[in-house]
């Protein structure tokens, strides 16, 4: 099988193939331009030597009484003007076409070869024709007597040689371009063939087809979205599944969300965990050379948004798995305890413990909601395990049912996480971490404030960047949680926010807004006696037993200035 030659090959032989036939086309064409200028020249050139002849004195007169006479002054006159001008003939004829001169002393009268019938009817004429002589450029014009009448013809010839010879004379400057054009037409033809090698990385026109259907069926065929970017900022892949992530097909780099293109300029991201957007990813990012060029960055993500949910619900029957194993043994005392009382028949003191043990929950009937509830009695069981206490203010009141436990669970998780972790190894002790909840209406206010040493005050607006952590450990992925907890409440309209970064009594106090994540349950009023005693401010009214510390329906503006307050007091001690 016959190999076809390379693309670069064909392109440089179809440029000089191109370059020859419109080089040699030019050549032809100048040729003939210039061989028809010589001859209107030299037409012209005979054409002034004949009015000139004509012009002579007496040469009208001479040939209007005279007759043909090879030896006669008329043939005398044209033979020395013929030498002189170096023309082929110099020939005067009477009015009816017959010779009074010629080269040829034969010709002489005799009558023209040619028609001699525009000059005698007093045109000019200049032409190129054949007569006696061969081929020669020819003026004709009339001859006048000196009562002005047309007594005949003067006719002036020169060699159709001469402008053959003048042509050659030429011609080699034309042709000297052509060559020249050609050289430089293939040079150009074989950079320009080379330079389309460099761009295509050698690659065929084949090979290109076939990368460009095997790029399809790869990536429409992966379950992982990949997006590539060259080193001008242009988007040059984006399949579906990366469109989706996105959200749309960018045309650039400038299109992309912002934590896309922190994710471009990012360094060893190899399946690292990243929020992008409202979606969970994992990624990881190559940047691409070839032959020492930078070609850009490939992208690849994997939405990790439905795993990371069912691994936030995973997580949250874990921390009530937790609770269960850190108070199993706990409970175990206290059922010995209680056994032992009535076996020996202490009916009241009984009573009066299980009375107590029933008001040990966390939420001590603050928290009308068991997913709440739930969650901070296990991450309390943690807390302890970690040497940190856990206290939920008196000022939190919630009476309502969550109607999106998940997002709400993983907001009030996240921030209360890293609370225990950062008040477990700050400087303080007793650690502690201040939990305060509040409804207004069907929104939920979070209130988190821990003993932790606090976030430092130049790395403030990194908090809540995907990656960015104080977790030294590099076992398993930081530095989600803070972002994935405010992508979760802006995603319901609120917001998640670093109230105070640190202090010289406490840590940080981190704000979280849930709208629209609680129904009221009439249910769930408040009631005496739902709390302990001890007044509590919210706001700056004193609230006691009996009194709700925010109605449903009102705006915890105030209530929420005050529990954040609150938060830092209890942390404080």
């Amino acid at each position: 099988m016959t190999r076809r030659p390379r693309l670069a090959t064909q392109t440089m032989l179809s440029q000089v193939v191109i370059i020859a036939v419109l080089a040699g086309a030019g050549f032809l064409l100048v040729a003939g331009l210039l061989r028809r200028e010589l001859e209107w020249q030299f037409e012209q050139r005979a054409l002034g030597v004949a009015q000139a002849v004509a012009e002579h004195p007496g040469l009208g007169d001479a040939v209007r009484t005279g007759r043909p006479d090879p030896a006669g002054a008329v043939e005398a006159y044209a033979e020395q003007v013929r030498q002189r001008t170096g023309a082929l003939f110099v020939v005067v004829t009477d009015s009816n076409g017959v010779r009074f001169s010629h080269p040829d002393r034969g010709q002489i009268g005799r009558r023209v070869s040619t028609d001699p019938s525009e000059p005698l009817a007093g045109r000019e004429v200049a032409n190129l024709e054949v007569g006696t002589l061969g081929l020669s450029a020819r003026g004709k014009v009339p001859l006048y007597d000196s009562a002005g009448a047309i007594v005949g013809e003067v006719s002036v010839g020169i060699d159709a040689n001469e402008v053959t010879g003048r042509l050659d004379d030429l011609l080699p400057l034309a042709e000297l371009f052509t060559v020249l054009a050609l050289v430089l037409g293939g040079l150009g033809a074989a950079g320009l063939a080379a330079r389309l090698k460099r761009s295509t990385l050698g690659l065929e026109p084949t090979d290109l087809a076939d990368l460009l259907r095997e790029q399809v069926a790869v990536m429409e065929g992966i379950g992982e979205g990949v997006l590539a970017v060259d080193a001008a900022g242009r988007v040059s892949v984006c399949n579906a599944e990366a469109s989706r992530i996105l959200g749309g097909t960018p045309a650039r780099s400038a299109d992309l969300p912002a934590e896309a293109r922190e994710l471009l300029v990012a360094d060893d991201l190899v399946g690292t965990l990243r929020v992008v957007g409202d979606r969970v990813v994992r990624v990881t990012r190559r940047p691409v050379t070839r032959a020492g060029r930078d070609l850009g960055v490939v992208l690849t993500l994997r939405d990790r948004t439905d795993l990371d949910e069912l691994s936030r619900e995973l997580e949250a029957t874990r921390a009530l798995t937790d609770a269960l194993r850190a108070q199993s043994h706990e409970y175990t005392n206290r059922l010995h305890t209680l056994t032992g009382l009535l076996q020996l028949g202490r009916a009241e003191e009984a009573s009066a413990y299980l009375t107590e043990l029933s008001a040990e929950s966390i939420g001590g009937g603050q928290l009308g909601d068991a997913y709440l509830d739930g969650l901070l009695t296990a991450k309390a069981a943690v807390a302890s395990e970690a040497g940190v206490v856990l206290e939920l203010g008196d000022d939190s009141w919630v009476p309502g049912r969550v109607t999106a436990p998940l997002d709400v669970i993983t907001v009030v998780g996240n921030l209360v996480d890293n609370a225990i972790r950062a008040a477990a190894g700050g400087p303080r002790r007793p650690a502690r971490v201040a939990v305060s909840l509040l409804a207004a209406g069907a929104d939920l206010h979070v209130y988190v404030a821990d003993s932790g040493p606090g976030v430092p005050a130049e790395r403030a607006a990194d908090v809540f960047r995907a990656g960015w952590t104080t977790n030294e450990e590099v076992d398993r992925p930081h530095g989600l949680g803070l972002s994935l907890a405010r992508q979760t409440a802006r995603n319901h309209g609120g917001d998640v926010t670093l109230s105070t970064a640190s202090g010289p009594h406490g840590g940080a106090v981190f704000l979280a807004v849930l709208p629209g994540v609680l129904r009221p349950d009439p249910g769930l009023a408040w009631r005496p006696g739902a709390a302990e005693e001890a007044p509590v401010r919210v706001g700056e009214a004193p609230v006691r037993a009996g009194e709700a510390p925010v109605r449903v329906g009102e705006a915890p503006s105030r209530a929420g200035e005050a529990s954040a307050s609150a938060a830092e007091r209890r942390v404080v001690g």
